[in-house]
């Protein structure tokens, strides 16, 4: 009974911070103000249902451009992340949320990049479209696994964000985001009660011979986040799988 009450309070929390949410974004001039608004709105949810997140790292992001990649566990990351990162940040969504009510209206006024996951043209349009406005020096945030599951682990990394990296020079920043899984996870419909932590990790230089590829600077940011995040790789529980 507590874990039902706590979780219908935490959905009656976000009301307030949508609505605010909704009012900025329609009212308030010009996307970095609209951003800071924004962040605000995100950090209440957290406050009125006492989930307390930890910042750990926020010095090593650099001053200028970066692209930034997290790992994808619950619905609450792109809130978490909005909530406690800096706003500066464009954040790269599927494109089936540009379809859903006032979710793909905020996200559209805050900036955000919608990519096409399933159309392989709309995929090449999209990928175009984030690489020039890395190159025009926008910092944009990834979740580069592209959604979540309710198995825990780390997932395939797609090439989106480490093209894009590579092609502006700017260096990615690896995000390690812990607990939100445990508040929100796939299958579950209420929060729970939880902590969060989010760890800023050292910045990857796009420029290293040794990541040439986005591959390489894929996989380099794969494992600097698997040696924080306390869930397994799922790659290779599956490489495990296939050669049995």
């Amino acid at each position: 009974m507590p874990g039902l009450l706590f979780g219908v309070y935490a959905w009656l929390a976000f009301i307030p911070s949508l609505v605010t949410a909704v009012l900025v974004t329609l009212i308030v001039p010009g996307l970095e103000r609209r951003r800071r608004w924004i962040s605000a709105c995100a950090r209440l949810p957290f406050w009125l249902t006492g989930i307390h997140a930890r910042v750990r790292g926020l010095e090593k992001l650099p001053a200028g451009d970066c692209i930034l990649v997290a790992n994808h566990a619950s619905y609450i990351d792109g809130v978490l992340a909005k909530a406690f990162l800096p706003p500066r940040f464009s954040y790269v969504i599927k494109g089936e949320m540009q379809n859903v009510p006032v979710a793909g209206f905020l996200l559209r006024r805050i900036g955000s990049k919608f990519v096409e996951r399933f159309d392989a043209s709309g995929s090449a349009r999209d990928a175009r479209h984030l690489m020039k406005a890395a190159s025009a020096g926008e910092s944009l945030a990834f979740f580069p696994e592209g959604t979540f599951v309710a198995e825990p682990g780390l997932g395939k990394f797609r090439a989106g964000a480490f093209s894009a990296a590579i092609k502006a020079n700017i260096p990615i920043v690896p995000v390690v985001i812990s607990g939100s899984r445990k508040i929100l996870p796939a299958e579950a419909v209420l929060p729970r009660h939880g902590h969060l932590v989010i760890d800023v990790l050292d910045p990857i230089d796009s420029r290293d011979p040794a990541w040439s590829t986005s591959r390489k600077l894929a996989e380099q940011a794969r494992q600097r986040i698997l040696a924080v995040l306390d869930e397994p790789d799922l790659l290779a529980d599956a490489n495990k799988c296939g050669t049995t």
